[in-house]
């Protein structure tokens, strides 16, 4: 065998091989990220928030945008003002969200102002979020009342339609101060907090076993446990709360609590035969969106 059909041999295994790793199905697309946890939040759980972010110098260092849901859905969105914006909440996405996102990004910002980029289930080969982003930039998530960040033309009355009927279907949501990815929420006259965790299903499940067998899985008080999500990798459990509990109630307990869960995070002892039996309750409530 020549040279020149080695050479074109080893080509055609590599494209194969990348085309197979491009449609490969990723279980937990944002890992990696400083902000895994919240931006999870932001794709399945809060309604209207915003957190800007940074691309690396290789990408232009230029601020985009991320958004919880942008008009109709768009993954990506060049704003008449140059501004560009990322969708999470997409209605069709591919085997590898965070492809998916940095497609868009890119996308949108080689593209004219007033562009928009839709959701793909084929991206194909391409850089990740992990890949373009400037992971030391600071990612802070502003939770909105309305999706009024859109900033739509005011004078269209269906734009305005649109706008209102959006706005109607976002439920009061607040990002607690206290600890990380968690979210105080009301939905259908009940009130309830999830917080996303990124240790790994098998350990979060283990260390709240622990907690709930000596009584102590309450948020620190407020709370009832009544078990998790799964989505994109990671586990978000979900507690209720006595209806009307404020976020500013739930603060100081859940803090509090954050250090008797990390305390059951990092023990490596056995778990006990009653934690062992709660934590069989546990996984058979489990629910994955995603």
């Amino acid at each position: 065998m020549g040279k020149k059909s080695k050479r074109s041999k080893e080509d055609l295994i590599a494209k194969r091989l990348a085309r197979a790793q491009a449609t490969a199905f990723i279980a937990r697309p944002f890992e990696g990220l400083p902000f895994e946890s919240d931006l999870i939040c932001l794709r399945e759980l809060v309604p209207a928030a915003t957190a800007e972010v940074r691309l690396n110098a290789e990408h232009g260092g230029q601020t985009v945008t991320i958004a919880s849901l942008l008009p109709a859905a768009w993954q990506a969105w060049r704003r008449e003002d140059g501004e560009v914006y990322a969708g999470m909440q997409v209605p069709v996405s591919s085997t590898d969200a965070s492809r998916d996102v940095a497609r868009g990004i890119l996308t949108a910002v080689e593209a004219q102002p007033g562009t928009t980029v839709e959701g793909t289930t084929e991206p194909g080969e391409g850089p990740r979020l992990q890949d373009i982003l400037d992971l030391e930039a600071p990612f802070d998530v502003r939770v909105r009342e309305s999706f009024d960040y859109w900033d739509l033309p005011g004078d269209d009355d269906e734009v305005a339609a649109a706008l209102e009927q959006a706005n109607e279907s976002i439920t009061p949501t607040e990002k607690l101060a206290s600890v990380t990815a968690a979210y105080w929420t009301e939905m259908s006259g009940r009130t309830y907090v999830r917080w996303a965790r990124s240790e790994g299903e098998d350990r979060v499940v283990d260390a709240l076993a622990r907690l709930a067998a000596v009584g102590g899985n309450d948020l620190g008080g407020p709370g009832t446990f009544l078990g998790y999500f799964r989505a994109h990798g990671i586990i978000i459990p979900v507690w209720e709360l006595e209806f009307g509990t404020q976020a500013d109630d739930v603060e100081e307990p859940i803090a509090e609590f954050a250090t008797r869960l990390d305390a059951a995070l990092s023990t490596d002892e056995p778990l006990s035969t009653e934690a062992r039996r709660v934590r069989s309750g546990i996984v058979a409530r489990q629910l994955t969106i995603h």
